[in-house]
């Protein structure tokens, strides 16, 4: 084990943000900032992981029973800094092993370059490290200060810091490995005579260095994985990042994706190879894209499953399963529980809720099917409604397999169309329609001869009628 205890901070106010949401909650590429830190910090696999919470204290635990079950948290009721944090997270507990201690908004940290810093700091047995990076604008972080040989002397927050240290460019992360005993032993030495009148985790280091234990800081090449998120503006920044990193990953996973900066792929969705992504589409949450696929452009999937060599295009999908071969859009809406079978259509203006299309079936266009199951080889015409509400309940329809659904037909559930059955055009269906049968519920027509030239006389219709008759 490379790692005992992990600890992260995420007990700030996030004044900045203006969200009466907790910092750490706010999301970008299907996780919340808390989220990508703790999958980060996962890599390492620690035997433990303490998470300071403070502000919105409830949400933000629920939140962690969620993502990270096994971590314990510890509530900082006073926001008294890092250090105090840090002690509260230690009390009642000496550490024996390395602790790591992070901040809980840092999205873009990757597992890789904890497990290389936790590396470093192991292999050179120091009593402290700080993870560094040199930032092009430094402003608002703690400066590095090192001595004539190059060395970590010291770290200064940025409002205590001198004008000269503030042309500085090498940044503290906010990530720190400690030797357990040596923290322990130090922590309780902090004192609050800075600027913002609180206890600093980065005196640690001073102390430490000051009794002449080996620290270090080690630098990372990729600045941008320590950025923090202190508002919306900054969070923005970091889910364009995220973005491009994990296009690029998925690009050079084999996948096509033609325009990535207008492509947004979530951190948990999953694609395999030879799959094209066109412009204007988001890939959010656990959704899964098999081989052979193609997406958009502009169409947004949430939580779906789209099997081999299937085709969605310009439409929205949440929690739905699109089966092989099967093609959806332009402009529909699949909602959740909608389940397309092997070879399926799902076309232009069509929208489902909670139905089932069996193989090879279709519903080409401008139609709702809502609480239905539909069965192997059936097609539903256009402007199809299957009406599943009646203003308290819904009710299911079933169609068989074979079936032929006229335009313009009102399905009108509860409701069973048998096997092989046809309904008529422009019916209103209320009753089961038998195997082999053809359901007609319409009423006969009646035209009503010269009622334009009566009712309407003058109009240009009635002229037009006029003319027609003279002509003979």
């Amino acid at each position: 084990m490379t790692v005992e205890t992990v600890i992260v901070l995420a007990a700030g106010e996030g004044t900045r943000m203006k969200s009466a949401k907790a910092k750490v909650l706010h999301s970008v590429a299907g996780r919340s900032l808390l989220g990508h830190v703790l999958h980060a910090v996962d890599h390492l696999k620690a035997k433990e992981v303490r998470i300071v919470v403070g502000s919105g204290r409830e949400l933000v635990e629920e939140h962690i029973s969620h993502i990270a079950p096994k971590a314990s948290t510890v509530f900082q009721e006073r926001r008294g800094g890092t250090g105090h944090a840090a002690q509260l997270a230690l009390a009642g507990s000496t550490p024996k092993g390395t602790v790591l201690v992070l901040a809980g908004d840092t999205p873009m940290l990757t597992g890789e370059s904890l497990a290389a810093f936790i590396a470093a700091h192991n292999g050179g047995k120091f009593a402290a490290s700080v993870l560094t990076a040199e930032h092009p604008d430094p402003t608002g972080y703690g400066r590095i200060i090192r001595d004539d040989s190059d060395e970590l002397l010291k770290i200064v927050e940025e409002k205590d810091a001198t004008d000269d240290q503030r042309f500085i460019f090498e940044i503290n992360s906010g990530v720190y490995a400690f030797d357990g005993a040596a923290l322990a032993a130090s922590i309780g030495k902090l004192n609050n005579s800075n600027a913002q009148g609180e206890l600093y985790l980065t005196d640690v280091i001073g102390i430490l260095k000051g009794e002449g234990a080996s620290v270090a800081a080690i630098m990372i090449d990729d600045f941008t994985e320590i950025l923090g998120v202190n508002d919306r503006v900054q969070l923005a920044e970091s889910a364009a990042l995220l973005r491009d990193r994990i296009n690029d990953e998925w690009m050079r996973a084999g996948v096509t994706i033609i325009d990535p900066t207008t492509t947004w792929i979530d951190a948990t969705a999953t694609i395999s190879s030879d799959v094209t992504i066109h412009p204007g589409s988001a890939i959010y949450g656990t959704t899964t894209i098999a081989q052979g696929a193609s997406i958009g452009p502009r169409t947004t999937l949430t939580n779906c499953q789209v099997k081999e060599g299937a085709s969605v295009l310009e439409s929205i999908a949440a929690d739905s399963v699109i089966g092989e071969g099967s093609t959806v859009g332009p402009f529909t809406y699949l909602r959740a529980g909608t389940v397309l079978g092997d070879a399926t259509k799902a076309g232009a203006f069509v929208e489902m809720k909670n139905a089932t299309v069996g193989t090879g079936s279709k519903v080409p266009h401008l139609s709702y099917v809502g609480d239905a199951t539909i069965g192997e080889g059936s097609n539903i015409g256009a402007a199809t409604i299957f009406v599943n509400y009646d203003g308290v309940e819904k009710h299911h329809t079933t169609i068989g397999d074979h079936v032929r659904i006229g335009s313009d037909t009102m399905l009108v559930a509860p409701l069973t169309v048998g096997d092989g059955a046809y309904t008529a055009a422009g019916s209103v269906i209320t009753e089961d329609v038998p195997a082999g049968a053809i359901g007609v519920g319409r009423a006969k027509q009646k035209n009503v001869l010269g009622w334009v030239m009566r009712k309407r006389a003058g109009s240009k219709s009635a002229q037009a009628a006029e003319a027609k008759e003279k002509k003979g």
